[in-house]
């Protein structure tokens, strides 16, 4: 998996990554303490809708982002989405009221909708070789399960030495030194861009082009299997630990561990897997999993018996998820071409988070009410339902490899 470090223009760009998402993750740390700051008891409901807000500016300002700077040199977009990035989390110390916490976390996450499709489109063409891309994204998928597990480990020892409100300039850093590596890394040069038709054609370009591949049609239903999981053990695992089985902090933290864990050993194991399988075969049994550890979910909450379980059932929420998100950006490498890669990389961004819009309510809300046995059922419902539905809209093919891409859609 590490012979892709070789390539320096992947080498510089996967440290710029990581340094970004070490940056985000102390970011979530001291968002939470500043929101506790100002709302106090309501901070839950401030982060809720800060989180929304995210949801929204990812889904709805990427494909028109995506759109305005087509015409612009790929460096300068991820340099200046960075630099946007720091000078918000640099801000965000000053700020003391709870509505300024939304505006700029809406201008944060707008330019992280900017830069994070960008980036992914890039790596494709710095790899061209499908067995260096597929590791490639095994190593992503590995950065942000460490980064999951690491930046708030780090953020804890920041804590003990300095207020929450410096986790602010270590955000600042990370961004401006992701930058740094971006603007001092050369890149290929890339093939002009599908600049024709309007504006509003270009914006949904990216998602027409999903809804005439079956491959990606699938695609689009995992997404919504892999909410409902992502949903279940980011919202819920608190109320598990603390509330359900009257655990600790401590067993909280285990937990999560369990399902990052999950998910990096399938990341570790990717390139090996689908040298043997093929990308449908992979993610659809990613699919099953996750229904099938939701559903299994519930009946532990119902019974509230055994806490082993659930470590469980979250390292293999973990490893589903993996078994789908990490294959996915290879049907998009074969459905794109030139002129068309950054739209469905941005489609891909959007529309996958589009589905938390639904999942994160219905975790929250359904648990909150009717309490998390319901939850979970609701969500491994949908996780079914989605399952089922992928496995319709991309029919087998008995042949591994590219799906055979229409004339028009080359066009694009």
């Amino acid at each position: 998996m590490l012979e892709v470090l070789r390539v320096v223009a992947y080498r510089r760009l996967f440290t710029a990554q990581i340094l970004a998402l070490l940056g985000t993750g102390l970011l979530t740390v001291a968002l939470g303490l500043l929101a506790f700051d100002l709302a106090g008891g309501k901070a839950g409901a401030v982060l809720g809708t800060a989180l929304t807000i995210k949801m929204l500016a990812y889904v709805f300002v990427a494909p028109i982002m995506a759109a305005l700077v087509q015409r612009l040199p790929r460096k300068s977009v991820l340099v200046a989405a960075d630099l946007m990035r720091a000078a918000i989390a640099l801000t965000l110390p000053f700020i003391d009221q709870v509505w300024q916490i939304y505006v700029l976390v809406f201008l944060l996450q707008s330019a992280s909708a900017t830069f994070t499709p960008a980036f992914q489109a890039l790596i494709p063409v710095i790899l061209p070789q499908e067995k260096d891309y597929t590791r490639a994204l095994s190593l992503s998928r590995l950065a942000y399960d460490l980064e999951s597990l690491l930046s708030p480990l780090i953020a804890a020892l920041l804590l003990t030495i300095m207020s929450y409100h410096n986790l602010f300039v270590g955000t600042m850093a990370g961004f401006l030194l992701s930058a740094v590596i971006v603007l001092t890394t050369t890149l290929p040069l890339l093939p002009a861009a599908d600049r024709t038709g309007t504006l509003l054609h270009r914006t949904t370009l990216g998602t027409r082009i999903f809804l005439g591949v079956p491959s990606l049609r699938g695609l689009m239903a995992l997404n919504l299997v892999v909410a409902c999981g992502t949903a279940l053990v980011l919202v819920n695992t608190v109320v598990y630990a603390l509330d359900v089985f009257g655990g600790s902090t401590t067993d909280l933290a285990v937990a999560l561990a369990c399902y990052g864990a999950g998910s990096m050993v399938v990341a570790l194991a990717a390139p090996w897997i689908l040298e043997r399988v093929t990308d449908r075969t992979m993610m659809a049994s990613g699919g099953v999993v996750l229904a099938l550890a939701i559903a299994a979910a519930a009946v532990v909450a119902w019974t509230e018996q055994s806490w082993l379980l659930l470590l469980t059932l979250w390292t293999v929420l973990g490893a589903g998820t993996s078994m789908i998100n990490t294959p996915s950006a290879r049907l998009l490498r074969r459905a794109a071409t030139d002129r068309t890669r950054n739209y469905l990389f941005t489609a891909q961004f959007s529309l996958s988070h589009a589905c938390f819009i639904a999942t994160y309510p219905i975790a929250g809300w359904v648990g909150a009410v009717w309490g998390q046995p319901a939850a979970a059922g609701v969500l491994a419902a949908l996780a079914t339902l989605g399952t089922v539905a992928a496995l319709r809209l991309w029919p087998d093919d008995p042949h591994p490899g590219p799906p055979k891409i229409s004339a028009r859609q080359k066009a694009r």
